[in-house]
């Protein structure tokens, strides 16, 4: 079994035909079942379709009545049982189809294929075909889809010349869809440059009928949860993060994570790189669905998202409309004037996102208590007033705006999950969080003037996103912590941030903590209560003079910065740490990196339980003269930098397993130091022939530096 998947018109049938024709004639009977999902819609669906399966395998005069579905498999079985077949069902999107008409693989004789198409690649993952075995048709590349064009645009007789630009902006339209390039080629075969433009100019704001319709069979098989998603992301959150559309859609009730995987499994979105990406056509069929809502009156719809029906919608005086989602998101920025009362007979309104608009309007702004998320970056006013009454808001983000400071009122609104102030420079104080007892995440990444964190953050149960990046003038900070489920705490660009706070119980829940560029001078001994701390950086702490002995109780850091740690005096002796329960210290450390801290000398290398696992090292720009003589011990490090050490003379040996050695820069390597280790690394890379086939190390030196880039 195997299954040709992929979305509507992008030519799975077209693909499974050809192949059908190619290799027929290789099995002992056929049949390729046409528009599965359309004919098994009938009382006698399944039961037609299992007569067709019969009549074309067997000869016609063996023509067989089947009169149920269950009496229909029993005949397929015991008839084909034997039979080297081949069988393509196409266009399949329910598993009772496929029950009936292929069930296991095991209904046919020896060597049978079986090929589904499909738009719902899960439907194929739950009959059990392994996924090398799902081939996802995919969009005709440029030239491709310029050859088909030409095919149906410009057949051999036509004389008429279009101009390039012209046909680049269909090719542009179609995105390299098939069915979208036979559509218009057809219509367009014979026509002027004028219909052309007027073409095309129509279907940048209305889909052809023949390819919507066929496309929209997708949308039409979805669940409500998964169709309000699809519309919401078709109408606003193309090209936007995943992760930020997931957690909008949550707070606005929807179940954004099956949400995703279901509209992925049926070729309605992908994501690449975190990023949302839906094809031009899909995105129009979509806008269209909600457009259709209401042509004339866009207070009928239930999605606004262009400038001039937002602004209609605003300024009209007439009573409740049906909008619930709103995104204005100008590509320049636009001066309004948006009233107090414009949003409250918008009573449905759950979303509402506000871009590179400015309001002109001085008053305070209402909104409806429906509203589960509000976002107006670089909004003048204060936080906005929302009618008496439950508030239901979900996600507050008011970053680039003037608030001075956090008013009381926060504390009506008791869902609040999110909160982002982010670049607000005029605010001064940090709300009192025990005021919102859900809120998981605090974003207040340069607030250049905010100087105390309220020491509610201290105690918060369900936070677990702290950013404080760049609040430079930060200096009062709870003296303890104990918010069991913060996850990341994020202090960069703290700069008059002196005393990280005590960590009296094990906190489970931190795994990310930077303090980059702080004023720190050591850490608390209690940091080894951070017990699942998996990353630590302190990069650029000038005043950074030491660090405790239970650094090494956290068995679960694998990253740790130090660069520009100029005043460090090195890593203490784990013997100081004098915890007889611990076999090695930091055991899970694979990532170190300790450029320009001025070191002379890095004995902590010696002691191989201390990170024995450690697979990358940085030692650049330091003042060291040699490595420990343990050092070629460490059988799993695998890069080595030690550029611009001057004062390095010697390395004894090198690890067994050493891939990439970076020595740029080591005079006194060259000039008065053993090269012996590094010539046996060259030949011993140079011997590793099924790894390095070409068996070519470059190796260059001068007489002022030596380029050790022994990269592999």
């Amino acid at each position: 079994m195997m299954g040709l998947w992929g979305q509507g018109g992008i030519g799975k049938t077209t693909l499974a035909k050809a192949l059908y024709n190619d290799v027929f004639r290789q099995f002992e009977g056929s049949c390729f079942m046409a528009n599965v999902r359309e004919t098994s819609k009938g009382c006698r669906g399944l039961v037609t379709l299992q007569e067709i399966l019969l009549k074309d395998i067997l000869l016609p005069q063996q023509r067989l009545v089947v009169s149920n579905a269950d009496r229909g498999i029993n005949l397929i079985q015991h008839r084909l049982g034997r039979k080297k077949v081949l069988l393509i069902l196409d266009d399949v999107d329910d598993l009772r189809q496929v029950n009936a008409l292929a069930g296991e693989g095991m209904w046919f004789g020896n060597g049978s294929r079986i090929i589904f198409t499909t738009r719902d690649k899960h439907m194929l993952i739950c009959q059990g075909i392994d996924e090398d075995h799902v081939y996802e048709v995919k969009a005709l590349d440029r030239s491709e889809a310029h050859e088909l064009l030409s095919k149906h645009a410009f057949p051999t007789h036509q004389k008429l010349e279009i101009r390039t630009d012209l046909v680049d902006s269909v090719l542009n339209h179609a995105k390299g869809l098939p069915l979208a390039l036979e559509v218009l080629g057809s219509f367009l075969c014979g026509r002027r440059e004028h219909v052309w433009e007027s073409t095309l100019n129509k279907l940048s704001r209305i889909p052809n009928k023949n390819i919507n319709d066929v496309l929209k069979i997708s949308y039409d098989g979805l669940e409500e949860n998964e169709k309000e998603i699809f519309l919401h992301i078709t109408c606003f959150f193309r090209e936007w993060n995943s992760e930020y559309i997931k957690k909008v859609l949550d707070s606005c009730d929807f179940e954004a994570s099956i949400g995703f995987e279901i509209l992925m499994e049926r070729s309605l979105i992908n994501i690449e790189r975190g990023i949302v990406q839906v094809h031009d056509l899909i995105q129009l069929m979509g806008m269209d669905i909600v457009n259709q809502e209401c042509c004339n009156d866009p207070r009928r719809r239930s999605r606004l998202w262009l400038y001039d029906d937002i602004l209609d919608v605003l300024s009209s005086n007439m009573g409740d409309c049906a909008v619930k989602a709103v995104v204005l998101k100008p590509p320049e920025l636009k001066e309004i004037c948006i009233g107090a009362n414009a949003f409250t007979k918008m009573r449905r309104l759950r979303l509402l996102i506000v871009r590179n608009v400015h309001n002109s309007f001085q008053g305070p702004i209402y909104l409806p208590n429906e509203l589960r998320w509000f976002e107006w970056h670089g909004c003048a006013l204060q936080i906005p007033e929302f009618s008496s009454g439950p508030k239901k808001l979900v996600g507050l983000d008011m970053s680039y705006c003037n608030i001075t400071i956090v008013p009381k009122q926060l504390k009506d609104f008791q869902q609040l999950k999110y909160i982002n102030f982010s670049n607000c420079e005029s605010l001064i104080s940090m709300p009192d969080l025990s005021c919102t007892p859900n809120l998981k995440e605090l974003d207040l990444k340069d607030c250049k003037n905010l100087v105390e964190a309220h020491n509610s953050i201290a105690y918060h149960d369900k936070l677990q996103l702290l950013n404080l990046w760049g609040c430079s003038e930060l200096s009062v900070f709870p003296n303890v912590i104990k918010s069991k489920n913060l996850q990341t705490l994020n202090l960069d660009g703290c700069r008059k941030f002196e005393r990280f706070p005590n960590i009296p119980h094990e906190l489970k829940g931190l795994k990310k903590l930077c303090l980059e560029g702080t004023a720190i001078k050591g850490l608390p001994t209690s940091i080894g209560n951070l017990i699942s701390l998996e990353r630590m950086f302190l990069h650029n702490c000038k005043s950074l003079v030491s660090l405790p002995s239970s650094i090494y109780k956290l068995q679960n850091l694998g990253n740790l910065g130090l660069d520009g740690c100029t005043n460090l005096s090195g890593f203490p002796k784990y013997e100081d740490l004098a915890d007889p329960c611990m076999k090695a210290g930091l055991s899970k450390l694979r990532w170190l990196s300790l450029s320009k801290c001025n070191l002379s000398e890095v004995k902590f290398l010696e002691d191989l339980s201390c990170f024995p696992f450690l697979k990358e090292l940085d030692l650049t720009w330091n003042n060291i003269t040699s490595l420990p003589a343990s050092f070629n011990k460490r059988d799993h490090l695998t890069h080595l930098d030690v550029t611009k050490c001057h004062q390095l003379r010697e390395i004894h040996e090198l690890p067994p397993f050493l891939d990439g050695l970076w020595a740029e820069g080591c005079e006194s390597l060259q000039k008065n130091g053993d090269l012996t280790s590094i010539h046996h690394f060259i030949r011993r890379r140079l011997t590793m022939t099924d790894i390095f086939p070409h068996g070519q190390v470059r190796l260059s030196l001068s007489h002022t530096s030596m380029c050790g880039i022994c990269r592999m």
